[in-house]
């Protein structure tokens, strides 16, 4: 009997194949008696010291993470051999909502009206009759130029809410073309497209060729008043970058729902930033449709055949 260790986190639960044993765990408690037997695990949630100790399960052949980046399983010393699938596709819809939300809100300038709320201000200057494309940051995504720089399927599902709003969309991929009917250009030509972008939103993954991508020189051939939104990995982007860029009066604003540090520590100058929205890592956290992902993988798994979203190693 195979057995596969499921955490107890999800309520999407796979219909597994007969022969397939599911055991529950629960992250941070100890594992469940027969968790050294098994050969497949899911992975949810978990911080790095419940994943180093499953990483020395002695059975294992393969792991399934339910979140789009597999950086944190690679990290954690799985062996060579075990096959990692990861939960690409799974948090499309959640995540392109999201990031769509945290770019409205610096467009519609929505930290500012909060900022006035507290104040117990009428802030009119936010209001009342206001020029459709005013000199500076842009007021509406209506003919505003959005780039994407990680044009995977979250790009591809969020591009398409963009371009609905009337935003012009550019992909940024290791190599240039045209997906879902958007253009594409190559990371090394990004700095030519940088200059006529408005707002730049980064869905890079964590891995040592994007450490910094968006760093002092990106965000330096931005326009002045460019914003800039971050919902990939808090590696890629240069905090201390784009607090200088802030600061400099050179960007207009910028919305995180990643970071470096997570959580965020209380003393990051980010908090207080006036013109920086903090989003506590929540775009995602809904993997729609892992039973079904789970429940394929299991029978390619069972049946030798290639798996889902196999990430190479």
């Amino acid at each position: 009997m195979t057995s596969i260790l499921l955490p107890d986190t999800i309520d999407d639960d796979p219909i597994l194949p007969a022969g397939v044993h599911a055991l529950r765990y629960h992250p941070g408690a100890p594992l469940p008696a027969g968790a050294d037997e098994a050969e497949a695990l899911v992975v949810w949630t978990l911080d790095p010291g419940t994943l180093t100790e499953l990483a020395a399960l002695p059975r294992l052949r393969w792991v399934q993470t339910l979140a789009a980046g597999p950086d944190a399983v690679l990290a954690a010393g799985f062996a060579p051999d075990v096959l990692i699938t990861s939960g690409r596709g799974l948090h499309d819809g959640p995540v392109a909502e999201h990031v769509l939300a945290l770019t409205l809100s610096l467009v519609r300038r929505v930290p500012a009206m909060l900022r006035a709320q507290g104040e117990h201000r009428w802030s009119a200057e936010l209001g009342g009759a206001q020029p459709l494309h005013p000199a500076g940051p842009v007021t509406t995504l209506l003919d505003a130029r959005v780039t994407i720089w990680g044009f995977g399927s979250i790009a591809a599902r969020l591009a398409g809410l963009y371009a609905a709003l009337g935003a012009h969309v550019t992909g940024v991929a290791t190599r240039a073309g045209t997906r879902g009917g958007y253009p594409v250009v190559a990371a090394g030509d990004v700095g030519g497209l940088l200059p006529r972008t408005d707002v730049l939103v980064g869905l890079l993954p964590a891995t040592p060729a994007t450490r910094h991508a968006i760093d002092a020189r990106v965000l330096g051939l931005l326009p002045e008043g460019a914003f800039v939104v971050n919902a990939g990995r808090g590696a890629t982007l240069d905090e201390a970058a784009l607090l200088a860029a802030l600061r400099a009066g050179h960007l207009g604003g910028a919305a995180l729902d990643v970071f470096e540090t997570e959580p965020l520590p209380p003393a990051s100058p980010l908090w207080d930033e006036p013109h920086v929205l903090v989003s506590p890592h929540g775009a995602g956290g809904r993997p729609l449709g892992s039973g079904d992902l789970i429940a394929a993988n299991v029978r390619h798994f069972l049946a030798g055949e290639p798996l889902r979203n196999l990430v190479a190693r």
